[in-house]
């Protein structure tokens, strides 16, 4: 068998500091002076710190279940963003966005406020320490600065240490994405106007349901729906929706139909099918007398009926897993 030859020590390598090893490429010589790449010496650790999944990224902030749809439901959405300890000096204010041009994961705009994208792709298997990393980068940024893509550290802090948690998440679902250009803007750049045309033509029409949390109506060509994230234990939940469904009180009236559910960061998100003239406004009713039927199934712990499993199999077998 063939020796392995002695490593060196790579020239160039950044340098350790204060006993920690920096985050570097994958490829590139670990900082620490093996002479290995990164990926097979520190990165290791590194790597499945960061990729190891966290089910529930937004669990423990204010409206959780409107964070989720946000992330993979809704178009074009804002939500302002309080942070612990107010605003730096300078950020007259935070906003989160679902996307922002050219899929920037931020954007520090000319006055020097914040937009957050919150449906970018991400490198870590913690959405939420993602998020936070983008956030403090962008908080530091020059104005008029987007702030790029990284791979996140594996020790960072997440959402949850840098908002106030006692701050109401209130998203504002808009019709389009001309939040993008502030209204005391010229006007956009020619980049920006075609990302902004490209995103305005691909948008599903979606409205928030006023009645009921986290319930986002949307139109489709063919039919409407409605998609609703739901705060409660998976299996608890799908106990009840059986009870419901095999009752036949699963709808939201007549020619509406409970199809299936998501399953997205460790919430369900039920859906049903709803016909092309029911609007939001006409969800409103529907919506809130289920949700009192939902929390009296929630309520029961009576074994379930043979009907009961059937439906209970037929929802589980028709759900999609979003993350």
């Amino acid at each position: 068998m063939a020796k392995k030859r002695p490593q060196k020590k790579a020239a160039g390598a950044p340098q350790v500091t204060n006993g920690e090893v920096p985050v570097v490429g994958a490829r590139e010589p670990c900082p620490c002076g093996s002479g290995r790449r990164y990926k097979a010496c520190h990165g290791r650790a590194a790597a499945h710190a960061v990729t190891e999944l966290v089910q529930r990224p937004f669990e423990g902030l204010a409206g959780e279940c409107d964070w989720v749809a946000l992330r993979e439901l809704v178009p074009a959405a804002t939500a302002p963003l309080r942070l612990k300890g107010g605003l730096p000096e300078g950020v007259p204010s935070v906003t989160l966005a679902t996307v922002l041009p050219m899929a920037w994961p931020a954007l520090r705009r000319d006055d020097g406020s914040v937009l957050l994208a919150l449906q970018n792709d991400t490198s870590s298997g913690d959405l939420s320490r993602d998020l936070a990393d983008t956030l403090q980068r962008a908080l530091e940024a020059a104005p008029g600065t987007p702030v790029a893509a990284r791979r996140v550290p594996a020790e960072g802090p997440r959402l949850q240490d840098l908002l106030d948690a006692e701050a109401a998440f209130e998203p504002v679902v808009h019709t389009g994405f001309e939040f993008w250009v502030p209204e005391s803007a010229d006007g956009a750049s020619p980049e920006v106007a075609a990302s902004l045309e490209r995103a305005n033509e691909a948008a599903i029409p979606t409205v928030k349901l006023a009645g009921v949390d986290a319930a986002y109506w949307c139109e489709t060509p063919e039919k409407n729906h409605l998609r609703w994230v739901m705060p409660y234990p998976e299996e608890k939940l799908l106990d009840a929706l059986a009870r419901l469904h095999a009752a036949g009180t699963s709808s939201l009236g007549e020619d509406t139909r409970l199809v299936g559910s998501f399953r997205a960061h460790g919430l369900v998100v039920p859906v049903w099918d709803l016909p092309s003239a029911m609007t939001a406004e006409e969800c409103e009713k529907p919506a809130a007398e289920f949700a009192e039927r939902l929390a009296r199934a929630l309520a029961s712990d009576a074994p379930l009926t043979a009907d009961e499993r059937r439906a209970r199999g037929g929802l589980t077998n028709r759900q999609v897993t979003l993350s």
